[in-house]
């Protein structure tokens, strides 16, 4: 009884890599136009608010606290 077993195909292969999914592939170049493509409708659209400013403090030094002062004066100016 020969049996001769086949050669195995580990033996002499080099080590195959780990590729990622195509799937996962596709995504992340999908990703990447998206971002483009709102980045650019963004810089054509320009600012949403152009008036808009920081959170900085309102001339006259009152900041953000609105109407504190009358709550403080009881409500009489």
């Amino acid at each position: 009884m020969d049996e001769s077993l086949p050669p195995s195909s580990a033996a002499g292969a080099a080590p195959r890599r780990p590729v990622p999914p195509p799937a996962l592939c596709g995504f992340l170049l999908l990703l990447a136009v998206m971002f483009v493509a709102s980045y650019a409708v963004g810089a054509v659209a320009g600012p949403v608010a152009p008036g808009m400013h920081g959170t900085g403090t309102a001339p006259g030094g009152a900041g953000d606290m609105g109407n504190m002062q009358n709550m403080r004066d009881g409500g009489a100016r």
